[in-house]
């Protein structure tokens, strides 16, 4: 068996349709490449819906329970490079 990591920090992105068309499929594709150079373990999830679409694109990030709505790609990467 397999040792169980947790990672440092964790980024989940909305694919849903919505979140897709107003640049979440591009975050996410963003984000997983940033992630495996990143020094840090950070790990990006893609979901399929937040029940959020008003606010499309949405994202949360942890640790802090962070949500970012219409979100632009400056402000993913913003918290993925924050230092804690």
């Amino acid at each position: 068996m397999g040792k169980f990591t947790v990672p440092d920090k964790v980024l989940f992105v909305c694919t849903g349709s919505k979140c897709a068309k107003r640049g979440g499929k591009d975050m996410f594709k963003t984000a997983k490449r940033y992630a495996k150079s990143a020094s840090e373990d950070i790990e990006v999830i893609r979901i399929e819906c937040t029940d959020r679409c008003d606010w499309a694109p949405v994202c949360t990030f942890s640790p802090g329970n962070i949500w970012l709505k219409e979100y632009s790609e400056k402000d993913v990467l913003k918290l993925l490079l924050a230092k804690d």
